[in-house]
């Protein structure tokens, strides 16, 4: 089997209240993503405002060390949850299963609470993104469930790694 080819990656926390060292979301998808071989390129916590959030993740898709971005947190229904609509004006492409696979995992954990994550991927700029729940399980589910696999390139018959590596000529 090919070696696996690591990605570089971004994680932000979208959260009013969290900080590092109450950062569980952050710290669990910064975990995985070093236990799956990735490397980290930044961790930011931002409060959850719209213009800070696509300020940060706009940088990060200009920054060709990023290949990967993924944010926790904003992705429900509160007044100040705002990912989605910080994000997905970025988005160049929208990753439609990415949020429906993610629902149906999340339904065998937590019921038809489900319906209120507003999680989504995209592509931008040759930068996929990904953006989860606040929720330490979610992210759990988010990677375990899909995002080690996608971001693994010897996955079959596709996945998302392939499209973020230069050398793998799909970047672009």
């Amino acid at each position: 089997m090919e070696p696996m080819i690591p990605l570089r990656i971004a994680v932000l926390t979208i959260s009013d209240t969290r900080t590092d060292e109450t950062d569980r979301s952050g710290q669990a998808l910064v975990e995985r993503l070093s236990e799956a071989g990735h490397h980290l390129v930044e961790k930011r916590i931002v409060p959850d405002d719209v213009y800070t959030i696509r300020a940060v993740v706009a940088q990060w898709i200009a920054d060709r060390n990023v290949q990967v971005v993924i944010t926790t947190g904003g992705t429900g229904f509160t007044g100040r949850d705002s990912t989605p609509e910080a994000v997905s004006v970025l988005l160049d492409k929208h990753i439609e299963g990415f949020g429906e696979r993610f629902r149906q995992l999340s339904g065998d954990e937590i019921g038809s609470s489900t319906i209120q994550s507003r999680c989504l991927g995209g592509l931008a700029n040759a930068t996929v993104i990904f953006c989860l729940p606040g929720s330490t399980g979610a992210c759990r589910t988010g990677w375990d469930g899909i995002l080690a696999e996608q971001l693994d390139s010897r996955h079959k018959p596709c996945n998302f790694a392939n499209l973020v590596i230069p050398e793998r000529g799909q970047h672009g």
